[in-house]
């Protein structure tokens, strides 16, 4: 089962993600955006990249355990 339910920031952390998208595009693209821009480029990301990062960290963590199990068995006498 596939989780791709929308992710929530809270309203902290979602400005401060905002600011560190306007820092990049200054820094790198020397192209000053405002809160709004920001946060659109944000919800973007958010929708189409969270849910691909969350499914491999379970993936990931599925594998972690699995392995983990098999090295368990390892220490039967």
């Amino acid at each position: 089962m596939r989780h791709t339910d929308a992710f929530t920031l809270t309203k902290e952390r979602r400005q401060d993600l905002i600011s560190e998208i306007k820092d990049f595009f200054m820094t790198e693209r020397e192209e000053e955006l405002g809160d709004l821009a920001a946060g659109m480029i944000l919800d973007f990301f958010m929708k189409k990249l969270a849910p691909e990062i969350y499914n491999q960290g379970i993936y990931d963590a599925h594998r972690y355990i699995a392995e983990s199990a098999e090295d368990l068995l390892s220490l039967q006498k």
